[in-house]
């Protein structure tokens, strides 16, 4: 019986310092407030993080290219007769690749920032 009570007074104990910082707390003196930031852009086209796909059919063969902010990036082309293959850059500057039935080792090169 005596256990819960001292358990309970150094639970309060503990929670003490916690329950004197959250109580009103006055700002400091030198105190200053930040300037207005715009909201953030937001794209007019819809869907601008998905790719634009371009189909190509000529002579019973389909290409459809992959494009992200105009910019040609993947391949895949779907012969007459024969199985579809992959063609996609390794980075910008880069030839193309073709991805068969054993792809070569690509390095993912992800642009995260531009500046």
């Amino acid at each position: 019986m005596r256990k819960i009570p001292i358990s309970l007074a150094v639970l309060l104990a503990l929670m003490a310092p916690a329950l004197a910082a959250t109580e009103s707390k006055a700002p400091p003196a030198d105190l200053q407030t930040l300037e207005e930031l715009p909201p953030p852009a937001i794209s007019n086209e819809e869907n601008a993080d998905e790719p634009q796909i371009t189909i190509i059919k000529k002579d019973g063969e389909t290409i459809e290219e992959y494009r992200i902010a105009g910019q040609l990036y993947m391949m895949k082309i779907t012969p007459a007769h024969g199985v579809p293959y992959y063609l996609h850059k390794e980075d910008q500057d880069g030839g193309w690749i073709n991805n068969g039935p054993v792809p070569p080792l690509s390095i993912p090169k992800w642009t995260l920032f531009r500046f």
